[in-house]
């Protein structure tokens, strides 16, 4: 094997197994609310309208250091950086057990969920951007989507496992006369923080410190890289400003805001949508509910491939998500119907995160360094203020009218402009 291969593998090896691992972690912390909630209705008195400000003002937190979190992991250590993040986030995921316990009496039943949901958001900025700066470090342009893709299939695959993983803590798991709901966040934080303290000492910041990389691997990616680094450069410099004043970061931002207020928005609510199926076993509604992240996991793997393969971006991230607003449409139309609202979410699934790869190869494509980790951070922060609006307007729709109807025709809408938005984005003619 060549040294590029056998570099690149390597690398491969190393890194994306444990990343995955940490992001199924954080994604698992900030969406197990979803089935959580089923119980903490019952015994705390919440309706769907505080369900959906919980869920979503922890992102108005994860905005507020989003872009510093990013810079950070640029200009100073991801491996610190990250455990960091990690520990924090742990901590706070395990407290949201204790909601209602007389740890936090002195504050009302709302202002412990929304206070600890906003405190988890800032405790988790900067995790998912800084990841993929990250990997900007140890993996070439061309290669990225297809790496970003198996790093990515962390969110899919969290549901897949966290679901039914949650489901079942919550109706197996009263230990202490604590209640099930409150064991799911026991049980799912409390592994963030030892594998924070792992990252510490597993984790390398950049390829000339990687004492397991072989003398001519680490030579052959430094040089790569910096060869890379240096043509970026020559192209518009590596300032702050650059991101800032580049209209594609912008453009990226409007089309991640949509996209995700209609990804958070059905993720969040799946859970709930699927228990009011009438009929249908707890089995049966836990398949219908990881579905479509089983069939959003494969098509991630083969459009971030072929995007690579094809050295083509654009319609990489532009068809899936008009196809996802066609689903989401079609279950809002047939909602009333168990089958067809089953077969049109898993066609949502499949559609709605395969965009994904492709999509974040775009800031990273022609700026660098401290200007590129800059947009990545605005670009997510920005976007994932639809982690607030999807699941607030959502719960308010579902609050008023006592359907959720009307919120997935609002969800399918900002997928559809999110669709429409990447048409316009720039098409790249060689790989990055």
């Amino acid at each position: 094997m060549d040294v590029a291969n056998r570099t690149r593998a390597k690398i491969t090896k190393r890194l994306i197994p444990f990343l995955l691992v940490l992001f199924f972690l954080a994604f698992l912390d900030r969406t197990n609310v979803s089935v959580a909630a089923i119980q903490m209705k019952t015994e705390l008195g919440f309706s769907e309208a505080i369900i959906g400000t919980g869920a979503g003002i922890f992102f108005l937190g994860y905005f507020l250091l989003e872009i510093p979190g990013t810079l950070i992991v640029e200009r100073w250590s991801a491996r610190k950086w990250i455990a960091r993040i990690m520990v924090s986030w742990g901590i706070i995921a395990t407290l949201m057990g204790f909601i209602g316990r007389p740890i936090f009496s002195a504050f009302g039943l709302e202002d412990q969920f929304y206070g600890l949901r906003f405190i988890l958001g800032l405790a988790e900025a900067g995790f998912f951007p800084g990841v993929i700066v990250y990997l900007s470090h140890w993996f070439r342009g061309e290669d990225r989507a297809k790496t970003k893709s198996l790093f990515l299939i962390g969110i899919p695959l969290a549901t897949i496992i966290s679901t039914p993983l949650s489901q079942f803590i919550m109706h197996s798991v009263n230990w202490l006369g604590f209640a099930g709901w409150r064991w799911v966040f026991f049980l799912e934080g409390v592994p963030s923080i030892i594998m924070g303290v792992v990252t510490w000492f597993y984790l390398t910041d950049r390829p000339e410190q990687a004492t397991w990389l072989e003398d001519d691997e680490r030579e052959w990616i430094t040089s790569e890289l910096a060869a890379e680094k240096a043509a970026k450069v020559s192209l518009g410099g590596d300032q702050i400003r650059e991101g800032l004043k580049n209209p594609q970061v912008w453009l990226l931002s409007a089309i991640y805001l949509f996209a995700v207020t209609g990804m958070y928005g059905f993720t969040f609510f799946l859970p709930s949508i699927v228990d009011r199926m009438k009929g249908t076993s707890v089995v049966v509604q836990t398949l219908i509910s990881v579905a479509p992240y089983v069939l959003g996991l494969g098509a991630m793997l083969w459009n971030g491939a072929h995007s690579d393969r094809t050295a083509e971006r654009r319609w990489h991230t532009a068809i899936p998500l008009l196809l996802a607003a066609v689903a989401m449409g079609f279950a809002a139309l047939f909602a009333s119907s168990t089958v067809l609202a089953t077969v049109f979410m898993c066609l949502l699934g499949m559609t709605l995160y395969a965009y994904l790869p492709a999509f974040w190869t775009h800031p990273t494509s022609t700026l660098t360094a401290s200007s590129a980790a800059f947009a990545v951070g605005l670009i997510n922060s920005i976007g994932n203020l639809g982690g607030f609006f999807g699941p607030k307007v959502v719960g308010e729709l579902k609050t008023r009218s006592g359907s959720f109807e009307s919120g997935l025709w609002f969800l399918a809408g900002c997928i559809l402009v999110a669709g429409i938005l990447s048409c316009a984005l720039k098409s790249m003619k060689k790989p990055v």
